[in-house]
């Protein structure tokens, strides 16, 4: 039976971390061009809500990916302006969106499909699972059947993504001319313009990257996990992100291993349901609930102080006359 909860545990923590691996990803890009990217929960809620409305009236889970795509990179393009052109405060745009979504999924889904602010149920329109070749002929071999046909296997194509991802961000941020001139804009602007780089241009590609990211999180979330949009069921999935952000250092490896420490919390969180524990017996569904966001609370307070952020985070550029 301990077998069972661990092998439970590990699969769970391969499809919950997803969500907020691309969310991260996203944050990443964003925040090492120097803007802080607090508008990846309302970006994560209204690419959900998109990629679940189309996906059912279109009944074609490809067709809701590319309309989340279309909404998030729109309100990245919004905070972009906001915060690089007109030089905002980019943490108000950012809660200001995170608030705007929040209310505005929820009325537009009574509105299109009076179903208490919900989508109806997907059905056939949620992204399949991919079944690998040769998954029935090692499923009764112990440990290698479950590791191929369940780990490995049986997960949807936007989980190969997200850690396809991985090595291919860490390329880009540290390899590519454009992750040179990613990390400039977001330590020193001022040398990164007088070198002749377009610290706005930069920015703003940046913010488009991370809209293109995020959209997979809420996507994810609606048309693989759940099957449907429910008001505010990203969770605080976004936040979430950033806290393993700022675990990672702003390096892509380290935040992708503390997006999977929060995916596991929550795996353990679903399996400590209904479990008699020695000692204390069971514990509340309310306290159970809490154990990622209180694991947050602690990453925070044991690792802000040593996490060294961009140093132009968050600093509207002016250009030097």
């Amino acid at each position: 039976m301990e077998d069972f909860h661990i092998a439970s545990i590990i699969v769970s923590t391969i499809r919950n971390a997803p969500v907020l691996m691309f969310a991260a990803m996203a944050g990443l890009f964003a925040e090492r061009s120097g803007v802080v990217d607090i508008g990846l929960e309302g970006k994560i809620l209204a690419s959900a809500f998109v990629s679940a409305a189309v996906a059912y009236s279109t009944q074609n889970p490809w067709y809701g990916i590319l309309a989340g795509i279309a909404v998030s990179v729109a309100l990245a393009m919004v905070q972009a302006f906001v915060s690089i052109t007109q030089k905002g405060n980019q943490l108000v745009c950012g809660i200001a969106i995170n608030i705007a979504m929040s209310g505005l999924t929820f009325v537009l889904a009574q509105f299109f499909f009076q179903q208490g602010g919900r989508t109806p149920d997907l059905g056939g329109a949620r992204l399949a699972d991919v079944v690998l070749p040769g998954t029935a002929a090692l499923e009764n071999i112990p440990f290698i059947g479950w590791l191929y046909g369940h780990v490995i296997g049986n997960q949807s194509v936007l989980v190969y993504l997200a850690f396809l991802l991985v090595p291919v961000v860490h390329w880009v941020v540290y390899h590519s001319r454009f992750g040179l001139r990613l990390r400039a804009c977001g330590e020193n602007p001022h040398a990164a313009d007088a070198a002749g780089v377009s610290v706005e241009r930069t920015r703003y590609l940046a913010m488009f990257v991370a809209g293109v990211l995020c959209s997979f999180s809420g996507a994810y979330l609606a048309i693989v996990q759940s099957g449907f949009f429910l008001r505010d069921m990203s969770a605080g999935a976004g936040y979430l992100a950033l806290t393993a952000l700022v675990f990672g250092n702003w390096r892509p490896v380290y935040t992708v291993l503390g997006c999977l420490m929060f995916g596991m919390f929550g795996a353990i969180q679903i399996q400590l349901e209904g479990v008699d524990l020695p000692v204390v017996g069971q514990i509340p569904g309310s306290l159970i609930q809490m154990i990622p966001y209180v694991v947050t609370v602690l990453v925070l307070a044991g690792v802000m102080a040593k996490s060294v952020a961009p140093k132009a985070i968050g600093k509207p550029f002016v250009k030097s006359r």
